[in-house]
């Protein structure tokens, strides 16, 4: 068992596996403490953990944060299924047609590289202050990456799949929805996990402008009037959300795709 531990590709034990995050976990927190105890931060910087957690109780208690996860939530998942319901799509057809990834791919690729942050301003301009405007953020953010990773995952079906269901006689139709389509999921669903994660980390930058509500705009908010403790209380609540919502893909992952077996899912 030792020898796997430095050994590529090979498992190890389920408990070492655990054990490693958790002390990782503990490691990260320890040497919090030490900063924040010790003296050796000030506490304006960087809060002790006990004034953290009694911050997120005083918070969760009074019903203030409760309405900002929502709101967030809402405006994380709209951006997101609009990018997927248009990305996923699309990224088939430009895995499996050369003239549509010719096409799609140079300006995708392009536009990738271009941060949703610079884009407010004309967001602001062409949407409005609205929901629309938080919800174009999020989805410019993921849109791309997603549009492409599915490209490559539906790219990558073995080319004798297609072969021997051609020697069959299967229509090009039925070769998508009977062959490429089924072949591709598992691929699909692990990238829209992915990209779901990467959603949440557009949430402050959506909330930036013309906000009122939401996690990211009471971090803005936190900012101003110097409470460090709100800004790290908000930051954990997005990184939880995204942690669950990463662990409930890879229930979908497990149930819809039992004959796989993905390392580390």
């Amino acid at each position: 068992m030792w020898k796997n531990i430095v050994t590529p590709k090979k498992e190890i034990a389920k408990p070492l596996y655990t054990g490693v995050g958790i002390f990782t976990f503990l490691l990260l927190i320890g040497t919090w403490s030490v900063l924040s105890y010790g003296g050796f931060v000030n506490p304006l910087f960087l809060p002790a953990p006990d004034r953290i957690v009694a911050t997120a109780i005083s918070m969760f208690q009074s019903g203030e944060i409760w309405a900002d996860i929502g709101i967030s939530f809402s405006r994380v998942a709209s951006g997101f299924i609009l990018a997927a319901l248009i990305g996923v799509p699309l990224g088939i057809l430009m895995g499996s047609l050369r003239i549509v990834q010719g096409a799609f791919e140079p300006i995708i690729g392009f536009i990738r590289y271009m941060p949703a942050s610079a884009f407010i301003p004309l967001f602001i301009l062409w949407i409005g202050l609205g929901e629309g405007e938080k919800m174009a953020v999020i989805f410019f953010g993921t849109f791309f990456q997603l549009t492409l990773m599915v490209m490559d995952v539906t790219k990558n079906v073995q080319n004798d799949l297609i072969e021997v269901s051609y020697t069959l006689g299967a229509k090009k139709m039925q070769l998508f929805r009977k062959v490429i389509l089924p072949a591709s999921m598992p691929g699909i669903v692990d990238t829209l996990r992915i990209t779901f994660g990467w959603s949440w980390t557009y949430l402050v930058v959506a909330e930036l402008v013309g906000a009122s509500e939401g996690i990211g705009f009471m971090i803005m908010q936190a900012s101003r009037f110097l409470k460090p403790d709100k800004i790290i209380v908000g930051i954990i609540i997005i990184g939880l959300l995204g942690l669950i919502m990463d662990l409930i893909f890879k229930a979908i992952y497990r149930v819809s795709f039992s004959w796989m077996r993905k390392e580390g899912s």
